[in-house]
């Protein structure tokens, strides 16, 4: 009986293992999900997955977008690099 309670939610883990909530991805860029919601809206930042009310982001889409915000370097005033 309680390996048929545990069984879905392997299944659930091995299935999501390449996704992240909009919550967890809201802690770690330090920001809230009400401006993940945003961005979505807006189609800035990571792209996302609905499923049903639940949202998702790939996370190697979220490590290339990441990436391509990327700011190159500049040269300072006065020549210094």
């Amino acid at each position: 009986m309680n390996q048929s309670q545990t069984e879905p939610e392997s299944t659930n883990a091995g299935l999501l293992s390449g996704w992240i909530t909009r919550k967890d991805l809201a802690d770690a860029l330090s920001i809230t999900v009400d401006t993940l919601g945003r961005w979505e809206a807006r189609r800035f930042g990571p792209t996302c997955v609905r499923a049903g009310r639940m949202v998702l982001y790939r996370r190697r889409a979220v490590q290339d977008w990441l990436a391509a915000q990327e700011m190159p370097r500049t040269k300072l005033a006065g020549g210094r690099k």
